[in-house]
């Protein structure tokens, strides 16, 4: 496996609708380099059917979905970061727009045609602006095409990011973030990437529960190499569990979108009545940390599989409009939704945590930025409102975008810089290590870090964590990398930064509940947990406590 070396102004790493704005906002002032990890097209954005919250109607404002952002947060949504992005929200939807993203549109009363408005939970308003109910893929297959087209954006699919270079680790005095190492996966070559800037926007880490209804290339990779290279990372106890998945065993947790309860559909346990009155005054239009605990809770008491979700009381004509190609998938694994309740179950959606970083994207590294669900921003809290994630990205892309062309012009080529060197390894013959490890993962993290969690279960999880790190150390030490090892040593790592910033909150708040701590802490002001790496602390990791919100 030899080496080869490419130099761009900048180095995106990540193709969902984050990466592929900003690629495109760039453009036409600098070389950009963007890629992907599997396909262009596999990422968490070309799954997302609900759509991106922003206020349109002529009865909402900003105020009220900066309230509502609040609310859903749990006391730890940073104000200035859900008013930057708030605000920012109409026009990121009008470049879209002027990208030829073909959102749904109605006329008004005025005679003009407006966007479509759905509304989802926590929602006080309709302010989700979609394009049927695969408003991701239309983002996703538009953004792509139009990056294609561009002679300055050169796409690369297929490329797995093995980890940054620092200047620091190569005995400079400055700590920027010069390039990356990257698996060509196609090749089977590490190559070296050197840019004068760097953006994550690798998605989140859902995969490493058993059950996500994310893609498989969401594996925390951006968390991971940030945090080796030298980054805070906040919050990462905040996993949201997105209430409806399809459950069924070869519909891979297909998800059912916010939207459908947004537009009536009622939650039903298997004897058909109705449960979430017993939860929220809110009912099915609770913010979803509440109604995953529900159902997950229901599920427990009765020993049930799954429960149902019912939107068969709406006539078919408007079922069908409104979730089209929901309506389709699930007659591709017989059920009717105009007829009959869906069966549905929880599963993994969202990474509310991430790298730490200011409202222009950058991190702790000069020359490193992140946007999208990798970044810790403070707009979400302990809780992500829905729909508020694909405006986290557009938003941000267009903030980084802003900053990086500032400093353009006074930001030198990157120095040459070394080949990876794989001298001492040698071709695993232990592949069945990666694999059994990867399944170990996923399920203790499932049984022990899940919707509902304790000290007990957050120490067991702890324990067995230290060891894979330890065996994945070893591994990656001794052998020649591949993409399911860099994988699996990501998630490993992101799985002990959850467990650790877990077994620091001693409250219950959002998507964080523990039996040992119940209730909220309301004898100190709501604060962030920021775990540092041993470049700031001295040590594996330290926790330190954000300032009050």
């Amino acid at each position: 496996m030899s080496t080869s070396s490419v130099s761009t102004d900048v180095l995106i790493i990540g193709c969902g609708a984050a990466g592929l704005s900003l690629a495109l906002r760039l453009a036409d002032g600098a070389r950009v380099v963007a890629l992907a990890k599997g396909p262009p097209y596999e990422g968490s954005t070309h799954y997302a059917q609900g759509g991106v919250s922003a206020v349109f109607d002529v009865g909402d404002s900003i105020e009220s979905h900066v309230e509502d952002t609040l609310i859903a947060g749990a006391g730890l949504c940073h104000t200035d970061a859900v008013r930057f992005t708030v605000e920012h929200g109409p026009a990121v939807i009008r470049w879209l727009s002027e990208q030829g993203v073909p959102f749904t549109m109605e006329p008004s009363l005025e005679g003009s045609v407006d966007y479509h408005l759905h509304r989802e939970g926590g929602h006080s308003h309709r302010r989700i602006v979609h394009a049927a109910d695969a408003t991701g893929r239309a983002i996703q297959t538009t953004l792509l095409d139009r990056a294609r087209q561009h002679p300055n954006i050169t796409l690369h699919d297929h490329y797995s990011v093995v980890d940054l270079i620092v200047g620091t680790k190569l005995g400079l005095t400055s700590n920027r973030c010069l390039g990356a190492y990257v698996l060509n996966r196609t090749s089977q070559r590490v190559e070296v990437i050197a840019a004068r800037f760097v953006v994550l926007a690798t998605g989140g880490a859902s995969r490493v529960y058993l059950y996500s209804s994310n893609p498989d290339v969401s594996t925390g990779d951006g968390i991971a190499i940030a945090w080796r290279a030298g980054c805070r990372v906040v919050n990462m106890e905040f996993m949201q569990f997105h209430p409806t998945c399809l459950y069924h065993p070869q519909a891979k947790s297909f998800l059912i979108s916010e939207a459908v309860r947004g537009e009536g559909g009622v939650l039903l346990l298997p004897d058909g009545s109705r449960f979430m009155q017993n939860f929220d005054p809110r009912q099915e239009l609770a913010p979803r940390d509440i109604v995953a605990r529900a159902i997950d809770h229901e599920m427990k008491r009765l020993g049930a599989e799954c429960l149902y979700l019912d939107i068969s009381h709406k006539p078919a004509d408007f079922v069908r409009s409104h979730f089209p190609n929901i309506d389709a998938k699930c007659r591709e694994y017989g059920f009717d939704m105009t007829k009959e309740p869906l069966p549905v179950v929880p599963a993994a959606h969202y990474t509310c945590g991430g790298v730490l970083t200011d409202l222009a994207g950058r991190s702790d590294l000069e020359g490193l930025y992140a946007i999208g669900e990798v970044a810790f921003t403070g707009l979400h809290g302990a809780n992500r409102m829905a729909s508020n994630s694909l405006l986290e990205c557009l938003v941000f892309a267009a903030a980084a975008n802003v900053d990086i062309r500032a400093q353009l012009p006074s930001v030198p080529a990157p120095p040459a810089l070394p080949e990876w060197d794989e001298s001492r390894v040698t071709d695993s013959d232990e592949e069945v290590v990666v694999a059994h490890n990867w399944q170990e993962l996923r399920r203790f993290m499932w049984d022990y870090v899940g919707i509902v969690r304790t000290n007990k279960r957050l120490q067991r999880a702890k324990h067995r964590v230290e060891l894979l790190l330890r065996e994945i150390a070893e591994y990656y030490g001794n052998f020649r990398i591949d993409n399911n090892l860099i994988e699996l040593r990501n998630l490993a790592l992101v799985a002990d930064l959850i467990i650790c910033s877990a077994l620091e909150r001693k409250e219950s708040r959002g998507l964080h509940y523990t039996l040992d701590y119940p209730t909220v802490n309301e004898t100190s002001p709501p604060r962030d947990t920021i775990l540092v790496p041993d470049h700031f602390a001295g040590k594996e990791w330290s926790p330190q406590w954000g300032k009050p919100v």
